[in-house]
Formats: C-alpha cells, structure tokens, sequence
C-alpha cells in the first residue's frame, strides 16, 4: 500500500487536543515515580484534528464493506443488519452488565434470553433452545455432542454421520471433531438429496444426517419427510443445518420437517454484521426427547422470576463461558422484535424473489447446473467463459473493479468454476440490476478484451496477487 503511515504525517508543533486548564495542584511526576520509569519523549505523531481524521477516513474508504455496496456471499451472507441494533447493544445498562452479577439484579436480561430463545423455538419448530454456542459451527458441535450423548445413555455407540456434498463444509469437520465417522452422500442430478443412495448409506451405526434446507445450491429438499423417515427408520437423528434459515422463515420450520435438532446462525438470519470470522452466536434447537442433554445451566422462569437451573445430570456440561455471546443476542432479540412474524415471512419472500430475479437474468450468459428452483441463493457456472480462457477467480476479481463484491467462489464442490450468489431481502432492484449488468459485461469482456479480466483487479488498492506467495507467505502489514 503506498499511503503513508500516520507517523510518516507528523509534523512538529501541530496537535489535534486543547486540554482544559488544571484545576488540581501540580506535582513534580519525578518525586513522585521512579525516575527510572519516567520516560522524557513519547514517539508520537505530531498532527491536527484534521489530519487524523483524513488519515484514517481514507483508510476506511480503502475497505469493502456491506454499507458500501452489495455483498453477495452465498451461504455465508453479510446481509444488511439495521443500525437501531447497534445502539441497542450498546446501551450501557445491558452492554456493562457483568455475568457474575446475582439473577435478581438481572432480571430484565434474563427475560430478553428467555423471549429470544422462546422466540427460536417458536420460529423454528422446536422445544427447547440453548443460547450458550457462540458461532454457527460451534453449534453444530454441541448438537453433535448432544448426539453422542443422547446414543450414549441408549447404550449404543453408533459412529456414522452422514453429510451431502451439498453441505457446508463446518458439517464434516464438526462431525470429525466431535469423534464421528463422517461419510459422504452423493447427491443426485437434481442436485438434491438421492434417497436410493441413503438408504443404502444408513444403519443402525448411523447417528444422524447433516442436512441444511435449502441445501447449499440453493434448492429446497422437498422429499423431507421421506429423507427423516429413513434415517429414523433406522434410529438415526435429523440434524438441521441452520445457516439458510433466512429462506423458510415463516413458511416452513426445521421441527415440522421432522428434523430432532439444529442450530442457528444468529448473525446471518437475524441481524449482526457478520466476516471475517465474527462475532457470531450458534444457538441450538432440540425436540422434547432431546432437552435433558442442553448445555447447562438452563434458563427457566418460576412464577415471574427469572434463574438458571443447574441440576442437569444429563446436560453435555457447558460450551461457553456464562451464557452465550450476549451483543449479537441483544441484536437478534431486536431484530425478531421489530419485525414480527409478518416481518420475518416477508424477509423469506424478499430474499427468494432477489435470488430468482439474478438466477433469470444470468442464466443464459453463465451456465445453470441445475434446473431446480432456488431459493435465497442460487449456483452457477462460469465453465463457459472458463472455455474462453478466463476462470471464476477472474470473473471474481473483475468485480472488484466495478466496485462490488464477489459472490462466493468454487463452492459447492459439486458445480465446476461455481458461483454461489444471494443477493439477500435487503437489496433493491437499482443494486440488483446493476450487479447483474456488471456479470453480463464481464462475460462480454471475456470474449472480446479477455486480458483485462485475467489480470484484474486493476482499480483495487492492492492489485493482482501472486495468489501461491499470497497463500503460503501472507503479508498482512504494510
């Protein structure tokens, strides 16, 4: 990065502070400390107000962000999340409470815990909720504890978890890391769940299916039932992968589809910016059988008085210091609040509508693997401008140039050169117009100026990488 470092701005003599006059007696610091400890110069910078401010302004105009532009990660979206959230998060008298703090000073708190995980069991079909897993894949590990408990206590020791190629890739590696044998399920030409291939894959050494719905090409799984009742045919579990919950929300939930326990991707589905790992908040949704199992403590409510509950023998134990990721909590809880179960239903409606819209408009300039009906999200396949000479990481780096963000990249695994776009509910039709205008010409740069695509981006601040150095030799200072 050529800009300077901020010192590199110091000039002597400029300041930025007026300090008030001092209204304490003086001291001499010198008979007061250690000499030793007293240093005589302090390697700052010497700058004004304005100075500062520029500096660090035009650093932040140097970022891509979701309040500079559209953000179309599928699966993983940085969806908009409104502002008032913010503030509420950060009022002092929730944001400076302090969990050690006794129930009965806490009482409003708890009941925003007690209303929110309500609030996802209602939304989602369940019975019972925890809010303690601070990520979304922290989630599936508690699920995945729960599991092996719950098989556990049956006297059985079942190892297999089965996962689409569809999955998420947190799927596996939780299943791998919670002491599970995970094993792959193909899925069929439609691009969704084979039911041959299942019950072929399944026994009584299975312990659950991983599954998200809509899985991650988009497509709703609509042989559900059939899919439980073959796992639970052979006493498996149904495990919700809650990451696409922003395209069922108040049309289906995740308990009528007869899955037993799931998780939510707090930060995704309701509110809190989300990248770059964080924050997030995993809560997780079991059935009735299941509720023993939880993290503890629980929190119940007697009578009107709010308190965690303990005595769990049966609970997996805690996953999270106190109890759970309380900001982005805050912010879910305002979310859910303000819009209510109309608002939610028409999130649903948005995001499927903004997905389908894109997929209509580029599926005859890049290739469409699967005629399914998406969802919020939708894949494709840029093998045809691949042909010409130019890769998806081209396409993606082109973007850039335009001043808008790429969607997710070569993922799923089963689409080649795979462009996973959701557009999300909040963006309007002038964004996804231009989004769309933007792909469509870079398809045309291909064929006819493909050299500015292979050796994009040009307009960024840090130009074309040498992508291998950048892997195994990042440098993330300058």
């Amino acid at each position: 990065m050529s800009k300077p470092l901020i010192k590199e701005y110091s000039s002597p003599g400029r300041k930025g502070y007026s300090l008030p006059t001092l209204d304490v007696p003086d001291i001499n610091l010198e008979e007061e400390l250690n000499p030793k400890f007293i240093r005589q110069q302090l390697d700052l910078p010497e700058l004004s107000e304005v100075d500062v401010a520029r500096h660090f302004t035009s650093l932040s105009q140097k970022n891509y962000g979701v309040d500079s532009g559209i953000y179309p990660l599928g699966s993983c979206t940085m969806k908009y999340n409104p502002k008032i959230n913010e503030d509420i998060a950060r009022i002092e008298g929730l944001s400076n409470l302090h969990p050690y703090q006794e129930d009965k000073d806490l009482q409003g708190s708890l009941k925003i815990l007690y209303e929110l995980k309500n609030n996802l069991a209602e939304i989602s079909g369940m019975d019972e909720v925890t809010l303690q897993p601070a990520s979304g894949a922290h989630g599936e590990l508690t699920a995945l504890m729960i599991i092996k408990q719950y098989f556990k206590d049956k006297g059985e020791e079942r190892k297999k978890i089965v996962v689409p190629d569809s999955a998420h890739g947190t799927n596996p590696a939780s299943a791998a890391m919670a002491g599970f044998e995970v094993v792959e399920l193909k899925s069929n030409e439609r691009g969704m769940i084979d039911l041959d291939k299942l019950r072929g894959l399944v026994d009584e050494d299975t312990a659950a299916l991983m599954l998200t719905n809509p899985n991650t090409l988009g497509i709703f799984e609509r042989e559900i039932l059939e899919v439980a009742e073959i796992v639970h045919g052979v006493g498996g579990l149904l495990y919700y992968d809650g990451a696409n919950m922003n395209a069922i929300m108040g049309y289906v939930r995740p308990g009528d589809m007869d899955f037993d326990l799931m998780h939510f991707n707090l930060h995704k589905t309701f509110s809190t910016p989300h990248g770059g790992g964080g924050p997030g908040s995993g809560p997780v949704g079991v059935k009735k059988f299941l509720t023993s199992y939880l993290p503890k403590p629980v929190l119940i409510k007697e009578g009107n008085f709010f308190k965690w509950e303990y005595h769990r023998p049966h609970s997996i134990g805690r996953v999270h210091s106190f109890y759970g990721n309380y900001s982005v909590i805050l912010r879910a809880y305002a979310y859910i609040k303000a819009l209510g179960a109309d608002g939610l239903r028409k999130v649903t409606e948005n995001a499927v509508l903004n997905a389908n819209y894109m997929k209509a408009k580029l599926k005859d300039v890049y290739y469409l693997p699967y005629e399914e009906d998406s969802l919020h999200e939708f894949v494709l396949s840029a093998s045809k401008q691949k042909e010409k000479g130019a890769t998806t990481l081209n396409i993606a780096k082109r973007l850039l140039d335009y001043g808008q963000y790429a969607p997710t990249i070569y993922f799923p695994l089963v689409v080649k050169e795979a462009l996973m776009i959701e557009p999300t509910e909040t963006e309007n039709i002038t964004t996804l117009n231009k989004f769309i205008a933007t792909m469509i010409n870079i398809s045309r740069e291909i064929e006819n100026n493909i050299e500015i695509v292979k050796n994009a981006p040009h307009n960024t601040t840090i130009k074309k990488l040498d992508e291998v150095k950048a892997a195994r030799k990042p440098d993330l200072r300058w």
